[in-house]
């Protein structure tokens, strides 16, 4: 039996319903239909999933989703808007008028409809099926994020060779005679993953003491000896699917606190990546560089390590499972980052971050890349 059918029995509940538009993981990942509008889909038991649409993408849903398509038309929606004047209203009707007399609904359902649909039915929440569901790829889903992790990394190369090939002039880089910005090679990279079917936002460029700031995006000018942080989680348009990716360079030379800091951190990243494995515990390989970190002077609380050891990727960048103090045991199919960084304020930051599959037997890799800190 599915995960969903399983939850329904589990809830004594008659049908699973989710509303959202396909920005909404969970949603994309049921039903594989892409829209910016909210629309419903629902599951009866073991009866395969009913998505419910405007008449204008009716033909575009039953080509490109496996649920069958019902128009709002087909569920009622006219005829309740001529006594129910209120949309929001009116919806929960409909939904209740497929979905029984008590529906099951995911943890980011909106709030606002599920107290409409309670004037009809018993709503309860579920503890988040559909996520657990994620976080077990399929062999096609990996074969897509290696796809993806691939051109990734040729957008990081891109943005790599452009810092490499820079000219210094006072402590400045320079590309074609002008200063080269954080914002130019965060263009640049973005320009080859467009070519290739990908986009990103919120793409990490930042330099000196700003990389002690893991999530500051960076502005301006790229300095020399100073670490440069470049962290990129594209999406590919089509499939919805993320990677993930950052590294640390350094054009000059760093000081010896950047290096150090450096070799300690690629060798905790290699140290987890040794132990990952389906069975071993998110918690567990997080504790395991901690205790690395903690044994090589560095802390790991509000300098130093700061934040979890890495996490799943899929149709979100962020998602199940984790690999932090919380992490549960990783199963086989899990794609994680591993990204452990060091920060401190007077001295900056660096990263690194791998992206693979959780095996049986251990962890295959998808990035294939340079761990070079001096360009």
């Amino acid at each position: 039996m599915d995960p969903l059918s399983d939850a329904l029995i589990t809830a004594g509940a008659d049908t699973f319903v989710m509303f959202a538009s396909s920005r909404d993981a969970d949603m994309r990942y049921i039903t594989r239909f892409v829209t910016s509008d909210p629309f419903v889909c629902f599951k009866n038991g073991k009866e395969n999933e009913t998505i419910i649409v405007s008449q204008m993408e009716a033909v575009r849903a039953a080509r490109e989703s496996p649920a069958t398509v019902m128009t709002r038309a087909q569920a009622g929606l006219p005829e309740i808007l001529k006594t129910e004047t209120d949309p929001l209203k009116a919806t929960a009707r409909m939904i209740a008028g497929q979905a029984g007399k008590t529906i099951l609904v995911p943890p980011h359902f909106p709030v606002a409809l599920a107290q409409a649909l309670e004037e009809h039915c018993t709503v309860v929440v579920d503890s988040g099926t559909v996520l657990a569901m994620r976080a077990k790829k399929t062999g096609s889903e990996i074969r897509t994020m290696k796809r993806v992790q691939e051109i990734t990394q040729t957008a990081m190369g891109h943005a790599i060779t452009l810092i490499r090939n820079a000219k210094v002039k006072k402590g400045i880089l320079y590309h074609d005679n002008k200063p080269l910005t954080s914002e130019q090679v965060r263009y640049a990279m973005h320009c080859v993953l467009l070519e290739h079917g990908c986009s990103a936002v919120d793409t990490i460029v930042s330099c000196g003491k700003d990389t002690a700031i893991p999530h500051m995006t960076g502005s301006g000018p790229l300095h020399a000896d100073e670490p440069i942080i470049i962290d990129l989680f594209p999406v590919e348009d089509e499939s919805g699917h993320y990677a993930d990716m950052t590294r640390t360079v350094v054009k000059g030379e760093p000081s010896d606190e950047i290096r150090e800091m450096y070799e300690t951190l690629r060798d905790a990243k290699r140290l987890a990546i040794s132990r990952t494995r389906a069975g071993v515990s998110g918690a567990d390989l997080y504790q395991g560089v901690v205790d690395y970190f903690r044994d090589h002077g560095y802390h790991s609380d509000t300098r130093g390590f700061v934040h979890n050891l890495g996490h799943g990727v899929g149709l979100q960048v962020h998602e199940m499972p984790t690999v932090g103090p919380a992490g549960k045991a990783l199963e086989t199919g899990n794609v994680i980052t591993i990204e452990p960084g060091l920060y401190y304020p007077e001295i900056g930051g660096v990263r690194l971050e791998d992206i693979g599959a959780v095996t049986k037997s251990g962890f295959t890799n998808f990035t294939k890349f340079s761990e070079d800190l001096v360009l």
